[in-house]
């Protein structure tokens, strides 16, 4: 039973969530389109509709046992920096293999894919040692996935620079939203999403 509603829901949210979010970046006519945004890699769509729906799926599951009154901190910090790790390559297929051929394009959607993810990790983990005393292995890891979300839609328009700049306000701006927002709105989203 538990599979077939997760068929279910599965054909459902990529009907009525993913397609109209990816009819409006790409089609023509699309309103987000029309606003001038390009996405180079899908981030624009994978990427909204990611995190609205894991946002929604936290406040439904509601708080774990224990949020707010104690630390919940990731229990194995290491499979945390080996599954960042594993992204972070991961994703060079993704955003070098939109480029859609072993060209220039490619290049340098990696060299922009890395920088953005190293600045973002070095911003999170700097901003969080300066408001907590202390750099934290988890906030780079943290930081490094942001910086790689945020480069994605950009990642064939734009130069290492700009990737620069893009990780840091990747970096900074989710750390703020992790750290003050998130707990200001009481959400209890375990994966910082």
């Amino acid at each position: 039973k538990r599979f077939k509603a997760f068929v279910v829901f599965s054909l459902l949210w990529a009907t009525l969530v993913y397609a109209p979010v990816a009819h409006w970046v790409w089609a023509v006519g699309g309103w987000i389109r029309n606003l001038g945004a390009l996405d180079f890699a899908g981030g624009t769509v994978v990427h909204i509709t990611s995190g609205v729906s894991a946002l929604v799926a936290a406040m439904v599951l509601g708080k774990r046992v224990g949020f707010g009154k104690e630390p919940l901190e990731p229990h194995n910090l290491t499979y945390t920096v080996l599954g960042a790790g594993l992204l972070w390559f991961g994703w060079f297929g993704f955003n070098g293999g939109s480029a859609l051929g072993a060209n220039g394009l490619a290049a340098s959607a990696l060299v922009v894919t890395n920088t953005a993810a190293a600045m973002g990790g070095l911003a999170w983990m700097t901003a969080s040692w300066l408001r907590h005393g202390h750099p934290s292995v988890l906030g780079l890891a943290a930081g490094a996935v942001a910086g790689l979300v945020a480069i994605t839609p950009a990642a064939g328009f734009v130069d290492t620079p700009a990737a620069i700049l893009i990780g840091l306000g990747a970096g900074v701006l989710c750390f703020f939203a992790v750290d003050i927002l998130k707990r200001n709105i009481g959400v209890d989203d375990a994966l910082d999403v």
